[in-house]
């Protein structure tokens, strides 16, 4: 009994691929870590929501004004500023694409702080292997002089320890939350997704361009001094000065999920996180019933010589 619970023990996570996928889970929760804060996640709203002040701030009052004040016979403002021209119909869809984003992404943060707070996924294959390998020490032992009675205690021990587990790590309540980040994080965390939000923030670095090098230069040439810049357009300066940093502070992020993407694959991969304080309950039970196995080393009346009837006399 003691043989058969080990190897099972020792085979689940084997057959689960956990060796390999749980340590890709502890790397992505590792890396997502400086980023899943409130601080963090309401910096990157404010980034967006500054892109957006700025865009719509140039392409309505700077706009209006390098219309109203450009000399006769000059080009229309969409053929004097064709970069930023392009890109203004294509922000309201990427401003509601990165803002959903992002909302969805602090929507998960208790999720998050949940899952991370469970035993390092590193440890997880182990949690079975090490009781598995324990029992067939056991089993070992039981085959020497030690008192089965003693071993008995051993494993019923270690059992109810399987069995309280889940309730030492709360796993009852932040296994589940992890199951819904993962669940949330379904349509977040993918090769297409990470792909196009690089190709937003491609994007908006040239129109940030377009307005560093253009449209803010023509509102100088319009007689505007940078003061009056600053204070008539205080939206597209701030969007100006700050670039560098918004894009220093998301583009972290940005990387951090492209680097995870197969990390979160593997994770999915696994056995949903509702079920893992079951698995643990489910080993628990395992071990404790291989603790009321009887003594292998007692004989069973079956296996017990029989005694020789003597002959009777005069038998030959």
């Amino acid at each position: 009994m003691l043989v058969v619970a080990g190897l099972a023990l020792i085979a689940l996570p084997v057959a689960c691929g956990m060796f390999s996928r749980a340590p890709k889970g502890a790397t992505m929760l590792a890396d997502f870590k400086p980023f899943m804060t409130t601080t963090r996640l309401d910096g990157f709203r404010r980034d967006i929501r500054e892109v957006n002040d700025g865009v719509r701030e140039s392409k309505t009052k700077a706009a209006a004004f390098l219309t109203r004040t450009a000399p006769a016979g000059s080009k229309p403002f969409a053929k004097r500023f064709p970069e930023f021209a392009d890109f203004a119909p294509q922000w309201p869809p990427i401003n509601a694409h990165m803002t959903s984003l992002i909302v969805r992404i602090q929507d998960n943060l208790p999720n998050y702080q949940a899952m991370a707070a469970l035993p390092s996924f590193t440890l997880f294959p182990w949690f079975s292997a090490i009781p598995g390998i324990l029992l067939l020490v056991l089993a070992a032992l039981a085959l020497t002089s030690l008192p089965w009675r003693r071993i008995r205690v051993f494993v019923a021990v270690l059992g109810v320890g399987l069995i309280l587990a889940p309730v030492a790590f709360q796993m009852f309540s932040r296994a589940p939350a992890g199951a819904r980040m993962m669940s949330a994080f379904k349509t977040i965390e993918t090769r297409r997704q990470v792909e196009t939000i690089q190709g937003y923030f491609g994007t908006i670095g040239l129109v940030q361009g377009a307005i560093r090098l253009q449209i803010a230069p023509a509102l100088e040439r319009a007689g505007l001094s940078p003061a009056e810049i600053a204070r008539r357009y205080p939206a597209l300066t701030e969007l100006d000065r700050n670039w560098v940093a918004i894009l220093g502070d998301m583009t972290p992020m940005i990387g951090a999920m492209s680097d995870n993407v197969d990390n979160y694959q593997a994770l999915t991969s696994l056995p949903s996180f509702r079920v893992f304080p079951w698995i643990f309950v489910a080993v628990g039970l395992l071990v404790a019933v291989a603790a009321l196995a009887p003594d292998p080393r007692r004989r069973r009346p079956a296996d017990s010589a029989e005694p020789i009837s003597p002959q009777p006399r005069g038998a030959t």
